[in-house]
């Protein structure tokens, strides 16, 4: 497979600068660099959770394959409402779900009729029995309580045989699982799960379970990149800690993208840090580095890195653990569903009003941690958690949503509308 060079991309850019990237053209570059694995495999349905469809399914049957009712009570013609007050049929049949009443059913008769049961021949509707007063072999009822057609389920009202059931590209959920078995299907072809290779750089780094001497600190970044990564669902190779020196980088990076189609570090790309990890990235292969105008996170490094004759997309994300997720999240998280084949599908952003003054400076993106709740009566409102520091990992715990403030956003007053994201369903 050949790949795009990022001087292609960011060459038909006008106003491009490494150093003052807005948000909207990183994740711009990223998106048309990044291209989706090859190779499928077939999943069973019972193992099919979270993977991504390779093809269209299909539906191979009619769902519901047959008239049904869609509650338990009497089945009749609505020929029998017209000009009626109240109605009195003679019951003769009982039809359960799973069976069938073959017998042609006639003025003045209904069946008794359970939910989920195939509707009789010469029978359109359903009376609910909670609005019928039965006697032994009849049943009567109101005839306005009731109309022509009411609680009747139509054959493929669900799905139509030979339409599709589910797009390519689809991430598969609980009810997509569902919608598989009802229709007979036993496994569906995914994409294979994206292999993503990660580390933590940094002398001052310790694993848990070492002693912490110090100036140094815990590796926290790299349990957050496992979940992260985990919840979309990737293969993962967990490399630890990489120590500041060029053979030890080196020879973690050459491992990464021999093993992986993406490799993920967290840290060696802000100014100021050890040269080594931006060296080596470049040396490697076609990698690009960003100041990017957010915040936090504002450097990170782009592209994909070789080896042997293989290759992986490259994310150098930032060593503060607030801002490793915040990057992840914005940039990396996309870039990654759409290597494991997944249709495009951008953060929702929801609508909400502050509930207090935030200040900001028009000119880059925040993502501010914040805590989602709901006024005395019950409209949507968020607050900030506090300091908003890169470094204070607690503030992310605390938070239960993202509040994105654009690029030409100013200060926020207090009751203006601001777009979050929500955390549920994302960490």
């Amino acid at each position: 497979m050949s790949f795009p060079r990022l001087s292609e991309l960011t060459g038909c850019l006008a106003d491009y600068d490494p150093h003052a990237l807005p948000v909207e053209k990183a994740q711009q570059i990223i998106r048309e660099f990044v291209a989706p694995v090859a190779e499928v495999e077939h999943a069973a349905l019972l193992g099919a959770l979270g993977r991504v469809l390779a093809d269209d399914i299909i539906s191979p049957i009619d769902v519901p394959q047959h008239d049904n009712s869609a509650m338990d009570g009497y089945a009749f013609s609505s020929a029998c409402l017209s000009g009626a007050e109240r109605v009195s049929l003679d019951v003769v049949a009982t039809v359960l779900a799973g069976e069938r009443c073959n017998d042609e059913i006639r003025a003045g008769q209904c069946v008794r009729i359970m939910t989920g049961a195939p509707m009789p021949p010469g029978c359109d509707t359903v009376i609910p029995q909670e609005l019928t007063v039965a006697a032994p072999d009849a049943v009567s009822f109101d005839a306005r309580a009731v109309k022509a057609g009411d609680n009747r389920r139509l054959r493929g009202e669900d799905l139509k045989a030979g339409v599709p059931a589910l797009a390519k590209g689809r991430v598969l959920r609980p009810a997509d699982l569902g919608l598989l078995a009802s229709l007979g299907i036993a496994e569906v072809p995914v994409r294979r799960r994206l292999r993503v290779a990660f580390f933590s750089t940094g002398d001052e780094l310790r694993s848990i379970g070492q002693p912490l001497e110090p100036g140094c600190v815990y590796d926290s970044n790299r349990y957050s990149l496992h979940g992260m990564l985990s919840r979309l669902g990737c293969e993962l190779v967990d490399m630890g800690v990489v120590k500041d020196d060029p053979v030890s980088l080196k020879a973690a990076f050459l491992a990464a993208c021999e093993c992986a189609d993406a490799v993920v570090t967290t840290g060696g790309v802000s100014v100021g840090e050890a040269d080594y990890t931006k060296q080596i990235m470049a040396e490697l292969g076609d990698v690009t580095f960003w100041k990017i105008g957010m915040r936090p996170g504002r450097p990170m490094a782009f592209g994909r890195v070789s080896s042997n004759g293989k290759s992986a997309c490259l994310f150098g994300l930032p060593g503060n653990p607030v801002a490793v997720m915040v990057t992840f999240y914005f940039f990396a998280r996309n870039a990654l569903l759409r290597m494991m084949g997944a249709e495009d599908a951008p953060l929702p952003l929801l609508r909400v009003a502050s509930q207090s003054d935030i200040r900001k400076k028009p000119g880059r993106t925040e993502y501010q941690r914040g805590i989602l709740s709901r006024d005395e009566n019950g409209v949507p409102q968020v607050r900030i958690t506090g300091a908003q520091g890169s470094g204070i990992l607690r503030s992310m715990v605390e938070a239960n949503c993202i509040v994105v403030l654009g690029d030409g956003q100013g200060t926020v007053k207090a009751g203006d509308m601001v777009d979050v994201v929500v955390f549920e369903g994302l960490i």
